[in-house]
């Protein structure tokens, strides 16, 4: 079964899922031929490890905390912040609390 996604020039609602958090599973919210977005909710202490993706991707942070790491650097993100990776970028995430995350992927360069 296809997945139900968000069409170009739809509405998606990002809002803080609050309550509903530890009921909602990750996401993808719209996938085009050159942009996917997704909403990555983790449990606190949940990670998702080590990988990279060809295209720059962004990493916002809807609600909770989490822990970006790369090789160089780990970088700790809160409810209203984000982060650029570079394409190909090792990446590794961690939740420090339970976490709403829109992750942006940049398909096709």
């Amino acid at each position: 079964m296809a997945l139900d996604h968000a069409q170009p020039l739809d509405v998606i609602n990002v809002q803080p899922l609050a309550g509903k958090l530890q009921d909602v599973k990750t996401h993808s919210l719209l996938k085009t031929a050159k942009l996917q977005l997704m909403r990555l909710v983790l449990a606190a202490g949940q990670s998702v490890p080590e990988h990279q993706v060809p295209g720059e991707i962004t990493i916002q942070c809807l609600e909770g905390e989490a822990v970006v790491s790369t090789p160089g650097l780990s970088r700790s993100l809160g409810a209203g912040e984000l982060m650029v990776l570079p394409g190909g970028e090792p990446h590794a995430l961690r939740a420090t609390t339970a976490a709403s995350l829109l992750v942006t992927i940049l398909l096709s360069p």
